[in-house]
């Protein structure tokens, strides 16, 4: 096995896979996804459809223990409403800090995880799908360029200078990701993306709002909302 891809069951993640089974073929590709105390499995069944599409390992892990005295809006610990506004809206509100529906130290929690069963597989590379507009305005700081340096280094060094963190989305918005995705044919329409577990993503979460635009700004309509598509 060659490299572990974090799934989520979203766009970026889904992309990541898609880059990942190019380069390595599916045989050297595995996905891993988290359970970490949401209130709704829909992206981890996305997740579990996404490895079925492209015949490569899934394995998952139930990490929710460790949240359970988080506020954060998008666990079922919380009374919290899940916002239903943009990122953008949501930071003019925050005063610097994250959104409500950053969880804390997620990214860094699930790299570890990763990085743990990656080297009892044989992997050489871990892929997660971290991109630009995530980090702005520290919305999720778990998703930066410097978060994505340091916790690369220490695994890096901390496995023995044997397996590497590839974010190749680093950099880009979600717009680049989306059009990657389009190039490669990924199943966009397998993929869950909203904060909500309804049968239609709710159209008017943060992510919900940042999927539409990434399609709208590469001239096409999201796949998922075909209802032909939407299970």
């Amino acid at each position: 096995m060659k490299a572990l891809v974090l799934s989520s069951g979203g766009i970026d993640s889904t992309t990541c896979l898609s880059l990942a089974v190019e380069k390595y073929g599916k045989a050297e590709v595995m996905t891993l996804s988290l359970f970490y105390g949401q209130k709704h499995t829909k992206e981890v069944e996305a997740a579990r459809k996404v490895a079925d599409y492209y015949g490569v390992m899934h394995l998952e892990m139930n990490l929710e223990k460790i949240f359970e005295y988080s506020d954060c809006s998008l666990l079922k610990y919380s009374a919290k409403d899940i916002p239903k506004e943009s990122y953008a809206e949501q930071l003019k509100k925050t005063e610097g800090a994250p959104v409500s529906t950053y969880v804390p130290f997620r990214n860094g929690l699930f790299l570890s995880t990763a990085a743990s069963v990656a080297l009892s597989k044989g992997c050489e590379v871990i892929y997660y799908g971290a991109h630009s507009d995530d980090a702005a305005g520290s919305a999720y700081p778990d998703c930066s360029e410097e978060f994505h340096k340091a916790i690369s280094e220490a695994i890096y060094l901390g496995s023995g200078n044997v397996l590497k963190v590839e974010a190749p989305f680093i950099s880009m918005s979600k717009a680049d990701v989306v059009r990657l995705g389009l190039e490669r044919k990924a199943p966009y329409e397998l993929t869950w993306s909203c904060y909500e577990g309804g049968k239609r993503p709710c159209g008017k979460c943060g992510t919900c709002i940042d999927r539409k635009n990434a399609f709208r700004q590469n001239g096409v309509s999201d796949p998922a909302e075909n209802p032909v598509n939407s299970k």
